[in-house]
């Protein structure tokens, strides 16, 4: 008698169809109505300026105004405290050195 051979192969498992999402309903399209540009914000709506007094204290205070905010002894407290106020307002600070020029306008965010 003659055997048969028999190949036997590796079954390969099913493969999943994807899951279909259902179709969703077109909406219907509405009108939108564009509102007017805004105007740009300002850049920064506080700024705080170091300045060194006639009587040699640093004082801080608002751009065009007249009162000091705080008063300093060195320039050194003036700039931790200006900056810590920008920081929390979401200001600028601008630094006078002792002649009355700008040293520099820092920004905070």
């Amino acid at each position: 008698m003659a055997k048969k051979v028999v190949k036997k192969t590796a079954k390969k498992p099913a493969k999943k169809a994807p899951a279909k999402k259902p179709a969703k309903k077109a909406a219907p399209k509405k009108e939108v109505k564009k509102a007017p540009a805004k105007k740009a914000a300002p850049e920064s709506t506080r700024v705080y300026h170091v300045v060194k007094r006639s009587d040699g204290k640093w004082e801080v205070k608002f751009a065009g105004g007249e009162k000091a905010i705080k008063l300093f002894d060195r320039q050194d407290e003036a700039i931790v405290y200006s900056r810590k106020m920008s920081k929390n307002q979401k200001g600028a600070m601008l630094i006078h050195n002792s002649k009355g020029k700008n040293k520099g306008r820092i920004k905070s965010k």
